[in-house]
């Protein structure tokens, strides 16, 4: 990765057939079922060395290593617990990593199969920086923390829209399946209590086949 991604004043003719032949390298690495058991293994092993590179200075090399750490949450929930242990020891990248998250919200977020455990860590890391803010003396890192926060702010944001967002379709399901009732009302006890599961976690899931059963 850091020889497809040097600092400008690194660059040498070779830069440019390895950026050529990154992507292939890069998708045939990643390629596998999604959430498999081997990729799950393949995430953790490789986390630590993305959120790394992600704190390099070179900002082409940080941005991919930063989509790297996505890739790994989003194949295995353990990552989550990774990136909170090493957040204050790599406060940088960890600031790249969310920012990534925040400015290319959709295109990630379409990827996800939840994202509940995103909003988890982002609680936990607004909680460190709160507490970072008030007790922290130095000013790069007071300046690292602000940022750190801002992006969380806005990824919570999101999240609570998109949250929203689900319970409104959620209810628009339900009251259309109560009008269903009302015509043939041959609803069974369960799927009733389906609807309400559906409904109370936000599960989509859940209410299309609770709907459709």
């Amino acid at each position: 990765m850091q020889v497809t991604f040097p600092a400008s004043s690194s660059r040498v003719k070779a830069t440019e057939r390895f950026e050529a032949i990154y992507p292939t390298i890069k998708e045939v690495a990643l390629a596998g079922s999604h959430g498999s058991k081997a990729m799950k293994q393949m995430a953790l092993q490789i986390f630590h060395f993305a959120i790394k590179t992600t704190g390099e200075a070179t900002p082409g090399l940080s941005k991919e290593a930063a989509g790297i750490v996505v890739w790994c949450l989003n194949q295995n929930a353990e990552c989550y617990k990774l990136w909170e242990k090493a957040y204050l020891d790599n406060l940088e990248a960890s600031v790249a990593v969310l920012r990534r998250f925040s400015e290319d919200w959709k295109q990630h977020s379409e990827k996800f199969t939840t994202l509940d455990r995103l909003r988890e860590t982002v609680k936990d890391f607004r909680n460190k920086n709160e507490k970072a803010t008030s007790d922290e003396a130095d000013a790069a890192r007071q300046s690292l923390f602000q940022d750190a926060d801002k992006y969380c702010k806005i990824i919570s944001g999101k999240l609570s829209r998109g949250h929203g967002c689900l319970k409104a379709l959620g209810l628009v399901v339900v009251l259309v399946a109560v009008g269903a009732a009302f015509v043939s009302p041959s609803i069974d006890a369960p799927d009733w209590d389906k609807l309400s599961e559906a409904f109370s976690t936000s599960d989509w899931n859940k209410l299309f086949n609770a709907f459709s059963a």
